[in-house]
């Protein structure tokens, strides 16, 4: 899952520019419609980024558009607050002995906001939708292990031939090319949230920008949407657990700058910030601030097909000139860990124990000690690459997005003073920035990826060629076979193997560059009760409630 505006939580963390102090619609010191008033009744303001990229369910790959829809949506799973996966619109499941069949049973009172009841049609169309190649889903390998689901994004079969379909109104059947350990999980991920077709197919382009027709089946309904301000999400009045929600509105203030978000939360006018200055972290350690681990990378992509960037020793040369241990004591500062791979520290491998991390093979020793090596070694390797010193070598662009200047600063000058290659730095706003690297129109980008689930071929069959979410422009066909052995493999001593050999490509050809590994900088007020993170990058606000 994509890191959002680098608050993405996945992830932001560092400074920004301007701090304005106005004060925010809706909010006042006290009261029942105030972002500190009573429980009884109350809105609770909160901001988890700027406006959305998109907030269509099997569009979104960001984590701040992942929390606004899990507010308006539901699948036929979802996390709770211990974080396990639990039912959803789904009352309840069987799993068939070979592993391949799901038969899901929803709920009597599962409803649409605006009454209709939801249908087991509904999710078949919704996933027949994600993999349509018509929707150009960045997330349609998702659900790649759904009988026909590659044939059908590769255009050789219909979308109809999809392993989904409606027994009955109330019967969901999914049956699977090859059984999948972590498929609830799938079934619990925003790309797999059902939509209407009857609302899609009368507005096609508008229908998730417009509150109106952005019918959803979860806790809360969009009430209203002021473009780049704020979000107004209201209870849903039809949902199964209304009486057990809590605010009566979440207002989502649409913030981008890391000050400002500061201010914003320092004077009440929201209770939750999902970013702030990294100079801000050590005065805000006990003042509301709290660090949580995420299952996650923040990395830089390289486009592969830019000159120079065409080449992996230069690559692997760019990779060993970076002191991580600095990045994340004098610029991060929240606790980060340096990255030596791709996939973070949390995911188990293959005997459900021993992390897949500390059994894979490291890319490059991550500690300050080596440093030294490492940037000779990186020498070596540019004159290798017939570029010594530097010479040759076309100036390199580092492109972000607002409020990571700082890290992308500290990379520049690793790069001039240790391999003499001039750099610059380019910052654009979030939308523009995550369309420009998609487009693959940039040398070297910011990235930060978080499991979509645990296990981690979440963070490997993202670099598949031609994959959706292969920003890199890399292509290497022992890599796909991998992944692909990976899917189709029923032994997961096997699986694991596979994808440890998987990510030592990636690391060997290094289309991307590790820098750390993510931990969830949040500013949350002591009033708040009730609210929950994952190690996802989600945050619920459905439940909570606020104390005097």
């Amino acid at each position: 899952m994509k890191i959002s505006k680098l608050k993405k939580k996945v992830a932001a963390l560092l400074v920004s520019t301007l701090a304005l102090s106005t004060v925010l619609s809706g909010c006042s010191s006290s009261g029942t419609d105030s972002a500190g008033g009573s429980s009884d009744g109350f809105e609770l303001n909160v901001n988890v980024g700027p406006e959305p990229e998109t907030i269509d369910p099997q569009k979104n790959t960001a984590s701040d558009g992942s929390t606004l829809i899990n507010h308006a949506f539901e699948g036929l799973m979802k996390l709770n607050s211990e974080n396990k996966i639990v039912e959803g619109q789904a009352a309840k499941y069987e799993v068939s002995e070979d592993g391949k069949v799901y038969t899901f049973t929803l709920r009597d009172d599962a409803k649409w906001s605006d009454g209709e009841a939801v249908k087991a049609s509904d999710f078949v169309y919704s996933w027949q939708r994600l993999v349509d190649p018509d929707t150009a889903s960045d997330y349609n390998y998702m659900i790649d292990m759904v009988e026909n689901a590659n044939e059908i994004m590769a255009g050789e079969k219909e979308v109809s031939e999809l392993g989904i379909k409606a027994v009955d109104e109330k019967t969901v059947e999914i049956t699977l090319a090859t059984p999948t350990a972590y498929f609830l999980e799938i079934c619990a991920f925003p790309a797999t949230y059902p939509v209407r077709q009857d609302i899609i197919e009368a507005n096609p382009d508008t229908w998730s920008t417009d509150p109106e027709t952005y019918i959803g089946n979860g806790p809360y309904v969009l009430e209203s949407w002021d473009h780049q301000a704020k979000m107004v999400y209201a209870k849903n009045e039809n949902y199964y657990d209304l009486e057990n929600l809590g605010p009566d509105k979440i207002n989502f203030e649409l913030m981008e700058d890391q000050n400002t978000i500061l201010s914003a939360f320092k004077n009440g006018e929201i209770l939750f910030g999902d970013d702030l200055p990294s100079d801000e972290i050590e005065s805000m350690k006990d003042n509301g601030l709290e660090i949580k681990s995420q299952l996650g990378t923040y990395f830089l992509c390289v486009n592969v097909e830019k000159e120079g960037l065409d080449n992996d020793k230069v690559r692997q040369a760019l990779s060993l000139a970076i002191d991580r241990k600095y990045l994340v004591e004098k610029v991060a500062q929240g606790g980060q860990i340096p990255a030596d791979t791709f996939v973070p520290t949390g995911l188990t491998d293959a005997d459900g124990e021993t992390e897949f991390h500390d059994n894979a093979e490291a890319w490059y020793s991550a500690d300050e000690k080596d440093y030294e090596e490492n940037v000779k070694k990186a020498k070596e390797l540019l004159k290798e690459a017939g570029y010594e010193n530097g010479e040759g070598l076309p100036s390199i662009e580092l492109m972000c997005n607002p409020g990571h200047e700082p890290i992308m600063e500290a990379v520049q000058s690793m790069w001039k003073e240790e391999l003499g290659i001039n750099v610059t730095i380019s910052s654009q706003d979030w939308n523009v920035f995550i369309q420009t690297r998609k487009d693959g129109d940039y040398q070297v980008a910011r990235h930060g990826w978080l499991a979509d689930y645990n296990d981690p071929i979440s963070f490997l069959d993202m670099w598949v060629t031609d994959g959706g979410n292969n920003d890199a422009q890399w292509s290497n066909a022992d890599y796909d076979k991998l992944i692909n052995e990976v899917k189709a493999s029923t032994d997961n001593n096997e699986r694991y193997e596979k994808m440890h050999e998987a990510e030592k490509i990636l690391g060997e050809e290094s289309p991307i560059i590790p820098l750390y590994y993510y931990t969830d900088l949040m500013l949350v007020s002591d009033k708040l009760e009730g609210f929950y993170t994952s190690p996802l990058g989600y945050k619920y606000f459905m439940y909570t409630s606020i104390s005097e």
